[in-house]
């Protein structure tokens, strides 16, 4: 049984006008209270263990011990605090490693007061919340990924060396290939990676990391 009637919040961020900020967006609420704040991931977890969070708001990208390290050491050591990411960067891949450490929401900055305090409820109840950019951004990396898995392995080299510069006879020359091969090869990753260009498919390649 929880002994207080308030949810209390610990914010963590690196900046202090963020901080600030964010108490402003809270303070507001009848059954939330902010009983802490730290400025990177070491301040947090002895804080942590003084004032007993229900749900700490964490930055992720901080200097000395990154709120990703922090997440994984509280999840650790105070299993029951519930741990929302929050911060500006909405790479799929911290996405990704933020809630596989262990945090149960993922928001960015930009949020509003009332979809934030909806958030730090939820998470007491054990519910997870994700931006929707952050929500959009793993569906259509998941996309990316079909996509590029579409592509045969000569399509696939193709692209690679479309990436290099390589223009459709030099395509046909270091394959062997005849040039109109080498031509439908590259209409065909066109389309499967949903571009219209070979400028737009080599940046979306070079963009999600898909040749090396």
């Amino acid at each position: 049984m929880r002994d207080t009637e308030f949810i209390k919040i610990v914010i963590v961020d690196d900046h202090e006008v963020v901080r600030k900020g964010l108490s402003a967006y809270i303070s507001v609420q009848d059954d939330i209270q902010i009983v802490g704040e730290a400025s990177d991931g070491t301040q947090v977890l002895n804080l942590c263990q003084k004032v007993k969070p229900d749900v700490v708001l964490m930055d992720l990208v901080m200097p000395g011990m990154s709120g990703i390290e922090a997440v994984r050491e509280l999840r650790l050591k105070a299993p029951e605090i519930k741990i929302i990411a929050l911060t500006s960067f909405q790479e799929p891949d911290l996405v990704k490693e933020a809630l596989r450490e262990g945090a149960i929401s993922y928001l960015l900055k930009n949020v509003s007061g009332e979809d934030l305090s909806t958030a730090i409820r939820s998470a007491m109840a054990g519910k997870p919340t994700l931006a929707p950019e952050v929500t959009i951004d793993l569906v259509m990396g998941e996309k990316k990924k079909e996509s590029f898995e579409a592509l045969t392995l000569r399509e696939k080299e193709v692209l690679k060396l479309m990436v290099e510069g390589n223009s459709n006879p030099d395509i046909a020359e270091k394959l062997f290939i005849s040039r109109s091969t080498a031509r439908a090869h590259v209409s065909n990753i066109l389309a499967k990676l949903g571009v219209t260009n070979r400028s737009k498919a080599v940046a979306f390649a070079l963009r999600n990391k898909l040749v090396k």
